[in-house]
Formats: structure tokens, C-alpha cells, sequence
């Protein structure tokens, strides 16, 4: 039994421990209500920070033949797939598609290509020209198609970067001066960007080669977007993301 001066005590005690919560509580109510109203707006900058307004994935189309499709080589090996992944080592939220076909001219790139843009791009990289090259095409009709490849890009809107080819010793030295300038001079004309040869670091070395001599193994794939990678990254940077 608990005496009356106790139970008075007891009863003093919860009303002074209530007197002294209530601004606690008041308090603690006031900071939910803010906390309430700023949550919306606090998510809103971060995502802001986390993604600039307006930022997209870019879709860039790689154009070519059997070098861009990966010829001999597993999928992921080819060269799109290496090159957006080096993009995306370096930050740049980018999709490479693979539109290589092996054994493709320019006259055969140039007959497929709105299907290999589908609805469009935000970019596209052009390397052709080789399989015109190995089978001692004239090199005026080779010209010819790459500038009716790159007039449509441009029609259509779709900024590009060219890669360009050498010729192969065995076909004379008349036939590499008339072929290997069309390339400079197309990205003269149209203000292109240009990577001189595509298989910068490849050719000539058996290591990095499958056997057949002509196409890159795995560590050629490598070094041709070792090679490539500093002209691509300026070309992205110029392009517009909105």
C-alpha cells in the first residue's frame, strides 16, 4: 500500500516529467512538419546533381565491315563493344551499335544504310573502304560512295567521325596514292572529324592479328580503341546531349 505523501510525490513527479517533455514534443513535431515539407525538394537537387537536366544516354551507330562487326572474334570482343566500354571507363554514357557487316563495300554500306540507322543516332562512326581496297576497286567509286554515305549522315543530321584505311603493299604504289588521300579529303569537306588509319597498331603485327593476316585478334581490338579513343572522346564532347 503506498502511503499519501508517496503517491502525492508520484503523481508531483509525472506532471513535472510532463511539463518538462511538452516543448520536446512541440519540437520534435516542428522538425517532422519541416522535415515533411524540405524531403521533396532535398531528393529533387540530388538527382539534379546526379544527372545534369537534360543528359541521355548518346546512341552512336559504328558503321563498317567485317573490322567494326568483329569478324573470327567472340561478341564480346568486337569493336563496338570494347569501344563503349572504354567510353564508359571514362564517363561517358554512350551506346556503341554494332552495324558492321563483313565483307561490306561502301557501295553495300551505302545501299543499307538508313535500315543499319533505324530511327536515328545521335552519331555515327564510318569505317569502309577496305573490302573496296582488297578487291582493287576503283577508288574514284569508292570516293564516291563514302561522299553519298556522309551526305546522307548529314542530311539526316547525324554528326560522324571517319576512319580511314591504307592500302595494301602488294597494290602498287599508284593504286595507295590515288586511294588513301579520299579519305582526308572527305573530312575536309564535310569538316569531319578523321582517324587516319583504323588499323593503326594492328597491321603489320602478327600478334595482334588472327591468322589470316587481315582481321585484329582480341589484343588488336584493343589497341585499335587505344588508338581511336582520344579522337572519339573530343568528337562526343562537341556533340549535343538534349
Amino acid at each position: 500500500m503506498t502511503s499519501g505523501k508517496a503517491a502525492m510525490t508520484t503523481i508531483s513527479s509525472r506532471r513535472a516529467h510532463g511539463r518538462a517533455s511538452a516543448p520536446y514534443g512541440r519540437v520534435r513535431r516542428f522538425r517532422q512538419i519541416i522535415f515533411r515539407a524540405l524531403a521533396p525538394l532535398a531528393l529533387a537537387l540530388t538527382l539534379a546533381g546526379a544527372a545534369p537536366a537534360g543528359a541521355r544516354t548518346l546512341r552512336i551507330v559504328a558503321l563498317g565491315d567485317s573490322l567494326t562487326a568483329g569478324y573470327g572474334l567472340p561478341a564480346n570482343l568486337a569493336f563496338p563493344v570494347l569501344l563503349q566500354a572504354a567510353l564508359k571507363a571514362k564517363e561517358h554514357d554512350v551506346e556503341i551499335v554494332n552495324a558492321g557487316v563483313s565483307g561490306d563495300t561502301s557501295a553495300g554500306l551505302l545501299e543499307r544504310l538508313d535500315w543499319a540507322l533505324g530511327d536515328g543516332a545521335d552519331g555515327a562512326i564510318v569505317e569502309i573502304g577496305a573490302n573496296d581496297m582488297l578487291r582493287g576497286l576503283d577508288p574514284d567509286k569508292t570516293r564516291a560512295n563514302i561522299d553519298a554515305i556522309l551526305a546522307r549522315l548529314r542530311e539526316r543530321k547525324i554528326p560522324f567521325l571517319i576512319a580511314g584505311m591504307r592500302a595494301a603493299p602488294n597494290l602498287g604504289g599508284p593504286y595507295a596514292a590515288q586511294f588513301e588521300p579520299l579519305f582526308a579529303a572527305l573530312a575536309q569537306k564535310y569538316q569531319a572529324p578523321l582517324y587516319p588509319f583504323f588499323l593503326e597498331g594492328v597491321a603489320g603485327h602478327p600478334d595482334r592479328q588472327l591468322p589470316d593476316g587481315l582481321h585484329p585478334n582480341g589484343a588488336g581490338v584493343e589497341t585499335i580503341v587505344a588508338g581511336i579513343l582520344p579522337a572519339v572522346i573530343a568528337w562526343l564532347d562537341g556533340l549535343p546531349r538534349n
